[in-house]
């Protein structure tokens, strides 16, 4: 049965930190294990959510087989996504308000090392579900949001499908870069239950899970996904869009090199959606 988280509001004694987190999280003892990962900065955090919030997200999760999905299916991506707001479940409602409240962007701001803005949007975040087959060409995240113009510099991943074994498949890959290419695959995360992965997105931080999927019929490997926005750096990109890499023999395939054009260019990467007919979710 599914249950109710309750939100704290004026009148409660906990913050929304110590209501919806494991409640020794210390993202100021994490800054080190961050600014050290490899090859960007980047931590893992299990038991992420306390155990009832994290169920109660999972309880929300839609059939993958509904009909809300933005459907992605092309060469490159097989997954779905959805980040409208009136369309979350309750829970899911509150903690996604949370993960773009003052109080949490204060804690990712810690680990920036810069002062960070959320994305109330959430463009290109939300959730998002891979079922067997799903996969997501390594690739680098679009630099500047192409509404707010600020650079997207941290990326936030908490997955919530329970029972996921490792066997399925899916783990989120990091990869050097080698002359603006991905090399030498140097990190896989598991996607574990209730484990959350935040990393450095402005690092030429090429990620993904090129392989398919391997769950067993009617799981999928579902997340949520937040995305934390600074005022832009000299150094930062100009990608308006994510820039995908061919996997594999695909890079002998011009249909999919030009594929992965189109994708990349803000006027054109509509056009190589399959779609529901709802775009707001695109990154």
């Amino acid at each position: 049965m599914s249950q109710t988280l309750e939100y704290p509001g004026v009148h409660t004694q906990l913050t929304a930190k110590e209501s919806f987190l494991r409640k020794d999280i210390d993202f100021d003892a994490l800054i080190p294990t961050f600014d050290q990962g490899e090859p960007f900065r980047n931590v893992v955090i299990d038991n992420f959510f306390k155990d009832d919030v994290a169920q109660a997200i999972a309880d929300e999760f839609p059939a993958f087989d509904g009909p809300a999905w933005s459907v992605y299916n092309n060469a490159i991506e097989v997954k779905k996504a959805l980040n409208h707001w009136d369309r979350f479940p309750k829970n899911t409602y509150s903690v996604f308000n949370f993960l773009n409240s003052d109080e949490f962007v204060a804690e990712m701001s810690k680990l920036a090392g810069v002062k960070l803005w959320a994305d109330p949007g959430l463009h290109g975040g939300g959730w998002h579900s891979h079922a067997a087959g799903g996969k997501l060409n390594t690739h680098l995240d679009y630099s500047i949001h192409p509404k707010l113009g600020l650079e997207r510099i941290l990326n936030l991943i908490i997955y919530v499908a329970p029972d996921w074994r490792e066997d399925y498949g899916g783990s989120l890959g990091f990869w050097a870069d080698e002359n603006g290419a991905p090399g030498e695959l140097r990190k896989q995360v598991s996607c574990f239950f209730n484990r959350a992965v935040i990393f450095d997105t402005s690092q030429r931080s090429w990620h993904g899970l090129p392989e398919p999927v391997r769950c067993p019929a009617g799981m999928a490997r579902n997340s949520m996904a937040v995305y934390y926005l600074c005022e832009p750096r000299e150094s930062a990109a100009d990608r308006g869009r994510a820039l995908f890499a061919p996997h594999g023999e695909q890079a002998n395939d011009p249909t999919i090199l030009e594929l992965i054009r189109l994708r990349s260019q803000v006027n054109t990467s509509q056009s190589v959606y399959q779609t529901n007919g709802d775009d707001k979710s695109k990154k």
